[in-house]
């Protein structure tokens, strides 16, 4: 009986599983960028990613927190034409702003220096940067570490944007999305932050920015 049962839940939880195509139209990717610790599914047209995702290890999160930040690359794996670079962002009142964030990779310098390809960063407003996505982000680390692992998927919406940055007329979203989920512990949760320019960063809470998965 027992075997039984525990067949019986290893085989719902094969059939409920979360699949990251639950969430991302991995058709729409004009490439998908394997950087071993994430994936980018990356637009030419927009010359950033639809879609970055990754399985973050509780105990690694936490574990050394590098301090110094390497400097921003182009992605050599993406055809020239369709290349972001910093410089792009220079003078813009745009941040660089990580997909695949330095803080939950920076456990090892190799694999914090992954995150800081270009195609892993998108044109965002310094408050929602600096202030309020960060609070997701820190998040997704706390979930990590209390349940020992996690996935995370971030999704970036350029359906109502009309702005473009740089010589490379890189395309500004408008929406950003945040999925954080472990199927075993039967957790998951998503969040949603609109890229405007003004945002009342004292106010502003995590919990303002959930939404039905």
């Amino acid at each position: 009986m027992i075997k039984k049962t525990l067949l019986l839940t290893t085989l719902a939880l094969s059939i409920n599983a979360t699949q990251i195509s639950d969430f991302v139209n991995l058709n729409k990717c004009d490439q998908i960028i394997d950087k071993q610790v994430y994936k980018i599914c990356y637009s030419y047209k927009y010359k950033g990613a639809l879609a970055v995702w990754y399985d973050l290890d509780g105990s690694l999160v936490n574990k050394n927190n590098i301090k110094k930040r390497p400097s921003f690359y182009s992605e050599k794996n993406v055809p020239m034409k369709y290349r972001s670079k910093s410089s792009d962002y220079t003078r813009t009142g745009f941040d660089r702003g990580h997909l695949a964030n330095d803080a939950s990779f920076d456990y090892n310098k190799k694999v914090q220096r992954k995150t800081y390809t270009m195609a892993n960063i998108v044109p965002q407003y310094p408050k929602l940067n600096r202030y309020t996505w960060i609070k997701a982000e820190k998040y997704e680390r706390h979930i990590t570490s209390k349940l020992g692992n996690a996935t995370v998927i971030n999704i970036v919406d350029y359906s109502k944007s009309k702005k473009q940055i740089g010589k490379n007329k890189i395309t500004v979203p408008n929406t950003f999305y945040k999925i954080i989920f472990n199927d075993k512990s039967n957790f998951k949760k998503c969040f949603r932050y609109e890229n405007i320019k003004h945002i009342d960063t004292k106010k502003d809470k995590l919990r303002d920015h959930l939404i039905d998965c």
